[in-house]
């Protein structure tokens, strides 16, 4: 890990700047590696140092980088974008599911908004955390606590990747959904500006603008298949939407279960 970073590139750099006010509590401190451990690791460190609110951390590649429950995220150089957001949203504490929910509910969405706003592409969300595009993954968010912060990190496949076997049927890229070059810079700073926009929201309390937007782009959020494990065993249940705390609400057969945290298989 190198937390000074490396020189941040050009045409980063114009982006960001392009972006200006719109980036708003965002890019208070923007660091840039070539190559990383995970991007998350970084930003917590400088969470945990006291660099806190809109610094951003950046790599060009990943070579530990991680979903939810440890899952793995193929990260190579070049292909995609690969960034944490170290924000303080006052109801944001280490260990509150309802706030880190809520905070990737709204990242979702900003990340959509973003990738619409830079490439005009479509993109739907899968709660909690997963950006797809005709039912493959186009991307995904980890939102972690330390201290008093929330890491919000995002990578979003650009390139068209090879992916390996296991994952060719179920992942995209921008470059593969619109059949032409897209300029990660561009892509970098609208999704940055959607954010600080979201983020924005989530400080003054506007949730239903953030919830309601997320009902709108999430085809599964209702009548879809899923199942958990419990400490009585694996339920299943068709989904019934989200609460005004992000909690996925799922149907078990005449009884409504609050889904916060832990492992979900969509069926």
């Amino acid at each position: 890990m190198n937390p000074s970073g490396d020189a941040l590139p050009r045409e980063l750099a114009d982006a960001i700047a392009r972006a200006g006010d719109r980036l708003s509590r965002l890019a208070s401190h923007v660091v840039f590696l070539a190559s990383t451990g995970s991007t998350n690791d970084v930003a917590s460190a400088l969470a945990a140092s006291g660099d806190r609110e809109g610094a951003i951390v950046i790599a060009d590649a990943q070579t530990a980088g991680r979903g939810r429950r440890g899952h793995s995220w193929l990260s190579p150089a070049g292909s995609g974008l690969y960034v944490s957001v170290v924000l303080t949203p006052a109801r944001a504490r280490a260990g509150s599911d309802t706030a880190t929910t809520l905070v990737t509910l709204a990242a979702g969405v900003a990340l959509a908004q973003g990738i619409e706003a830079a490439t005009g592409l479509r993109v739907d969300l899968k709660w909690p955390n997963d950006l797809y595009v005709a039912r493959r993954k186009l991307g995904g968010i980890l939102a972690e606590g330390v201290a008093d912060a929330v890491v919000v990190g995002y990578g979003i496949n650009v390139g068209a990747t090879a992916f390996p076997p296991d994952l060719a049927g179920r992942a995209t890229s921008l470059e593969s959904e619109l059949g032409r070059p897209v300029d990660r810079a561009h892509v970098l700073a609208e999704t940055l500006a959607s954010l600080a926009g979201r983020y924005d929201d989530l400080l003054a309390g506007r949730f239903d603008a953030i919830l309601d937007e997320w009902r709108g782009r999430s085809p599964g959020g209702r009548g879809a298949r899923v199942s958990w494990t419990t400490p009585s065993g694996t339920q299943n249940g068709v989904t019934a939407g989200i609460d005004d705390r992000g909690a996925l609400l799922v149907d078990t057969g005449g009884r409504l279960e609050r889904i916060v945290a832990g492992e979900l298989t969509w069926l």
